[in-house]
């Protein structure tokens, strides 16, 4: 990426984002330009990031929403290519390469490589949410790099700082340089203390080899959750992509919280009927075994209850 824009959170990243492209639009013209955003997308909850989020539970209260964003489902190039024909001002997609709060929804394996296509041919920015699935959450430093295309821009935060609130916007390409000196502005963004601590966690991240940890360990995890819940009625799906890793069950499941919880075990739930596991990029092999004599049983008590 050409240039990095430090910022305070994730919501901040996207933010930026959000503005690069409305000022890329303006750029060429574009009076009312308008963004290209997914059904059960979670970018934050700052106005303009909940606007483009595709959750209506975190939206409500909130109205009137910034206006502006085209929303499609995830997953379905043709809805992309009916905004292309039936929406000359739109400029950008804004995508998680793989969806967090949706339920850990992963694309088909062309998604992204055909979304960079369409986006070429209607010069539009391609614009990576990768807070949740980026920095070696699936076994490489982003999602994106499990295909063969770059964003425009991309936005980055949580495990970034290791704790330590940092997010970061980056842009290239037809995106560098559309901000100029005084259009962004972050109150503690690339302060010293969040600075050494994103590059502190990357240097160890290096150090420790925790990409490829984090994906040997993750598909060992999800191996063992296929052999031991795949064939229990109520599971409908188990997916993910390194440590990042979700069960879709038949029902709502968000009780599930409190009696893992319970047993010493920290989880969410997520979309209502998704737990989520996002384990840390350090966990042990010992640790996720614990994890699932822990979770395994659980799941199948919940199921057999009428």
């Amino acid at each position: 990426m050409q240039e990095v824009f430090l910022c305070n959170s994730g919501c901040e990243a996207n933010e930026a984002a959000i503005k690069i492209a409305r000022m890329y639009g303006n750029q060429r013209g574009i009076d009312t330009p308008t963004i290209i955003v997914m059904e059960k997308a979670f970018h934050g909850r700052t106005l303009a990031t909940l606007s483009a989020t595709g959750n209506r539970k975190v939206q409500a209260g909130f109205e009137p929403l910034v206006k502006g964003f085209v929303r499609v489902p995830y997953n379905d190039l043709d809805a992309i290519r009916q905004v292309a024909r039936h929406t000359p001002n739109n400029v950008a997609v804004l995508v998680e390469p793989i969806q967090g709060e949706g339920g850990i929804r992963m694309p088909d394996a062309n998604y992204l490589h055909n979304l960079r296509k369409i986006c070429d041919a209607h010069e539009w920015l391609l614009m990576l949410d990768e807070v949740q699935c980026g920095l070696g959450r699936t076994g490489k430093w982003f999602a994106f790099q499990h295909t063969d295309i770059l964003p425009d821009v991309m936005t980055l935060a949580k495990g970034l700082g290791s704790g330590v609130p940092v997010g970061a916007c980056l842009a290239a390409g037809k995106a560098a340089g559309v901000f100029k000196p005084g259009n962004h502005g972050s109150t503690f963004g690339g302060n010293p203390l969040a600075s050494t601590a994103a590059l502190t966690t990357l240097n160890i991240i290096v150090q420790d080899n925790l990409l490829d940890h984090a994906g040997k360990l993750g598909e060992w995890i999800k191996h063992q959750l296929q052999t031991r819940l795949g064939g229990v009625k109520g599971v409908v799906a188990i997916r993910g992509q390194g440590l990042m890793l979700g069960i879709e069950l038949d029902k709502n499941c968000a009780e599930i919280v409190g009696k893992t919880l319970d047993k010493g075990l920290l989880i969410n739930v997520t979309a209502d009927n998704v737990i989520r596991l996002l384990p840390s990029l350090i966990f042990s092999q010992t640790e996720a075994q614990q994890m699932l004599d822990i979770l395994c049983p659980l799941v199948v008590e919940f199921l057999a209850q009428e």
